[in-house]
């Protein structure tokens, strides 16, 4: 990157399940960027799909109280030859060149490819996944497959459509008896960080579980509940530059790694490194990496495993753009490799500019 100092625009909120996580990744962000290499442009996307240009304290990002501040309708023109953002203030609109857009966006709306679209459209570089790699990786079912074409080793599962479920509960019932074991998790295909999941460890707790996971997505996905030690590796780059970090460990206070465990009680424990042995640990960073480039991820994901007793490597899930918030994972790790959470924003920018 040049000396000039870059149009940052930070995107986050978002209609999603993960608003508030947003926000508060957001604001750890605001808080280590730059200020020599960046000129900010915070746009907060409300619950309900307003866009607004925030120009106030960055405090009241987490509260939400934001949104009755200083805001300002903003958007970004999907005209490639504008790359700006389009800020309407009363009757006259202000359009501002944006260099790299940051979308701190967390779940549905956020990582699974629908803005993604819209930045392509815009013209304007932007950090994490593109649009199909975003879209493939939020999609369980459709990520558990692709997995197992390329023989990468993951819990056994089942998908299916809620409707269909609902239909005849006792024929997918059947099905997962005799496919899965109990207990096993039941999620929303299409959903981020545990939000919709259940752990059922009898078929009488299926109805329940899969309406709770129908809120979030209409495709369900079952996958059998596994024994072992539940561990995470950040990926950086872009497909020839991609590596891995050291491996972390959950160590999680609820029953499994919950929504509430990983963002809002903050009382899990990361252990960083994990407690595995080197060998296991390296198997681990190389499957991240190879899944990374296998579903055509760019800039960052983080990969989470299994390893059970028997030290079997278990893929879990990949995740585009994974929290980074002051307890998150993915920047600890990077710390731990040595890499400040400042330098981490700078290599992802750098990573949104290159691949452009």
């Amino acid at each position: 990157m040049s000396d000039k100092k870059l149009n940052l625009a930070i995107v986050f909120g978002g209609v999603s399940s993960e608003h508030e996580v947003s926000r508060m990744s957001a604001t750890s962000i605001l808080n280590n960027y730059s200020k020599e290499k960046y000129i900010p442009y915070i746009i907060g996307i409300t619950k309900d799909g307003r866009w607004l240009l925030y120009e106030g304290d960055i405090d009241k990002i987490v509260d939400g109280s934001w949104e009755n501040d200083k805001v300002t309708p903003a958007f970004f023109s999907p005209d490639k030859s504008m790359k700006s953002l389009i800020i309407v203030r009363g009757e006259k609109a202000e359009r501002v060149p944006i260099d790299v857009i940051f979308p701190v966006l967390h779940g549905k709306n956020g990582e699974d490819g629908t803005i993604q679209g819209l930045f392509e459209m815009s013209g304007i570089p932007y950090v994490g996944c593109d649009t199909f790699s975003s879209a493939v990786c939020m999609d369980k079912a459709v990520t558990h497959s692709l997995l197992s074409a390329a023989n990468i080793e993951q819990t056994h599962y089942l998908w299916f459509y809620a409707d269909r479920y609902f239909a005849n509960p006792e024929k997918t019932k059947n099905r997962i008896a005799a496919r899965l074991n109990f207990p096993v998790f039941v999620k929303p295909a299409n959903a981020g960080s545990s939000v919709g999941v259940s752990k059922v460890n009898s078929a009488e707790e299926l109805d329940e579980a899969v309406r709770k996971a129908a809120k979030e997505d209409k495709k369900i996905l079952v996958e059998d509940g596994v024994t072992g030690k539940e561990v995470e590796c950040a990926v950086l780059g872009n497909r020839q530059t991609a590596e891995a970090s050291i491996v972390g460990e959950i160590g999680a206070s609820a029953e499994f790694y919950d929504y509430d465990d990983k963002y809002i009680n903050g009382t899990s424990e990361q252990i960083i490194p994990a407690t595995i042995d080197d060998e296991t640990a390296e198997r681990i960073r190389e499957i991240a990496v190879r899944a990374f480039r296998l579903l055509g991820c760019s800039g960052l994901a983080r990969v989470d495993f299994f390893v059970d007793e028997q030290k079997k490597i278990i893929l879990n899930e990949v995740n585009t753009m994974p929290g980074f918030t002051h307890i998150s994972m993915y920047p600890m790790l990077w710390e731990a490799m040595g890499v400040s959470y400042t330098e981490l924003i700078d290599r992802l920018v750098a990573c949104a500019v290159e691949d452009n």
